[in-house]
């Protein structure tokens, strides 16, 4: 996804500086993790890609406590973090407070997600916690971005039992492809820390995949939870925009960013949506989400036999031969082998794909890029700090009165052509009238062609080596997506592991369908998960 430069002004450090810094931080292990003997001897062989389900009938049987469970998930992230980088905060002392309190509870009654350790990406607001959203602007000392209270998808997950063990890295204000902040540096890739996770959700799908939680929380404007997730051997999900509540999430842009869970298991994935859907006052686009979404919980969708007897069709403006979106270069040859072999995959589970020219072509692509937010990126922003800001800052303008220098996010675009969506009289022009087109000729396809789902790559290129970049002097390129046009549009997609290259690092494959139909995707995506079984957990290492 192309997306703007934004300079933060307090910081002098380069994007090389900040690879060249993390890739030479001491991997030191925590203190308090030395000499514990066999005191995680049964959890290593018990939670080591542990799945919700799983972790919930170890609970039944009593066989662990979740305050043991949260330490051993901590213990790992003391141990190889300082390698990765993917938590940018660790709240320790209140994820064991949470644990104290979950295993002391008279209830009997248990949420969905009770004792389920998770992490949260760092630009979505957690009580107490600093939203940094990836900048160093909102840490300066004596000025912290601390989060008045919890997002409501952050309420939701509490309320559902959930362990929150802190925040994961991003990229500042989740505008990049790949996963180095100004906060905190680079993350690696679990599957080698020299490479890249991409972004922006590139910390909580390295967290994921290294095990350091069961899941996680993702954002996406352009690609930011199925492209990393696609790196990584993880699921990432975009649910249909307006099923989840993106109120107290620093936005991007807030009328294409979303929320949704990255996990390593489809079954988690909709086991996290169940539990993260839902209207909220706070978000207009949820408005009446209710009626129009397939009923929870979305574990009812997933079936082995999902795939049989559908039709699925592949855009053709994504697998073009020398085509390349705006989001980077052509598909590579690699990644085209990787989702022909996806492509005989799914044939062969009963699934009939549909490859033609005429099936979304360029055009359609160029139609979704008329969908023109630019005018509304500030009223976004605005509305977020004035809910969500600290005491010190409701506003732009706030912070850079008390902080002498300004959020470069906003500085975007022509100030003079600012709007507030609600009231601007171009609004439908500019973004609902060009919205409804390019869905509609989404929609249309469909029909067309009798299709049930779309299936393309999630990712152009393989995971690339930034270590080697940044001793070349460069910066690093990718990896990159053709995927930002279904944020344009507003409907559901989900990358899945499709694959391996040659040098072991995972390949994803999404599937896209219509608006509120979650759950149906959901199944196509388990079908296929379910009968491949690509997802193999990283060897990870504690020192360089």
């Amino acid at each position: 996804m192309r997306r703007r430069s934004l300079q933060a002004p307090i910081t002098r450090r380069s994007f090389v500086e900040l690879i060249a810094a993390a890739a030479i931080a001491p991997a030191i292990r925590a203190p308090w993790i030395r000499n514990t003997g066999g005191l995680f001897r049964g959890l290593d062989a018990d939670l080591p890609e542990v799945t919700i389900a799983k972790l919930e009938a170890l609970y039944a049987e009593r066989k662990y406590t979740v305050k043991q469970v949260v330490e051993w998930h901590l213990a790992r992230i003391a141990r190889f973090d300082p390698v990765y980088r993917a938590m940018i905060h660790v709240d320790r002392a209140g994820a064991l407070r949470t644990a104290a309190a979950l295993d002391s509870a008279k209830n009997t009654e248990r949420g969905a997600l009770w004792g389920v350790p998770v992490v949260v990406k760092a630009n979505t607001s957690v009580k107490g916690l600093v939203t940094s959203a990836g900048w160093a602007g909102y840490l300066i000392s004596g000025h912290e971005f601390t989060a008045p209270r919890d997002a409501p998808i952050v309420a939701k997950l509490r309320r559902a039992g959930a362990v929150i063990l802190g925040q994961t890295n991003m990229p500042d204000f989740a505008a990049s492809d790949t996963n180095v902040s100004s906060a905190f540096g680079r993350t690696g890739n679990a599957y080698d820390w020299r490479r890249s996770p991409g972004g922006s959700s590139g910390g909580t799908v390295t967290a994921v995949t290294a095990n350091y939680c069961v899941f996680g929380t993702g954002t996406d404007t352009g690609n930011s939870i199925r492209m990393p997730a696609a790196t990584s051997g993880v699921v990432g999900l975009l649910p249909t925009r307006g099923l989840t509540s993106i109120a107290g999430i620093h936005p991007l842009d807030w009328l294409l960013d979303n929320t949704g869970p990255i996990a390593r298991t489809v079954t988690d994935a909709a086991t996290a949506l169940s539990v993260l859907a839902g209207e909220d006052p706070g978000d207009f686009r949820t408005a009446r989400s209710g009626q129009l979404a397939q009923p929870g919980p979305y574990t009812r969708y997933l079936t082995p036999s999902a795939l049989r007897g559908r039709r699925l069709g592949v855009p053709a403006f994504i697998v073009k031969e020398g085509s390349g979106s705006v989001g980077g270069p052509p598909l590579q040859p690699e990644t085209r082998a990787q989702f022909n072999q996806a492509i005989d995959q799914l044939r062969r589970l009963g699934a009939e794909v549909v490859v033609q020219d005429t099936l979304l072509p360029d055009s359609f692509e160029k139609l979704t890029e008329r969908v023109n937010t630019a005018p509304y990126v500030n009223e976004g922003l605005e509305n977020f700090l004035r809910d969500f800001g600290p005491p010190e800052y409701h506003s732009t303008a706030d912070y850079a009165r008390v902080i002498g220098s300004p959020i470069p996010l906003s500085q975007r675009g022509d100030a003079r052509e600012a709007a507030i969506l609600e009231s601007d009289p171009r609004a439908d022009s500019l973004f609902w009238r060009p919205q409804r087109e390019a869905l509609t000729e989404y929609d249309a396809t469909f029909e067309r062609l009798g299709l049930d789902a779309l299936v393309y790559p999630a990712i152009q290129m393989p995971p690339n080596d930034e270590i080697l970049a940044m001793q070349n002097g460069q910066r690093s390129t990718g990896p990159h997506s053709s995927t930002a046009w279904v944020n344009r549009i507003g409907v559901p997609a989900v990358s899945v592991p499709g694959g391996r290259y040659d040098n072991g690092l995972p390949f994803g494959v999404e599937f896209s369908g219509r608006r509120w139909r979650d759950g149906d995707l959901l199944g196509l995506a388990f079908a296929f998960e379910q009968a491949t079984n690509f997802r193999r957990p990283p060897t990870l290492v504690d020192h360089r």
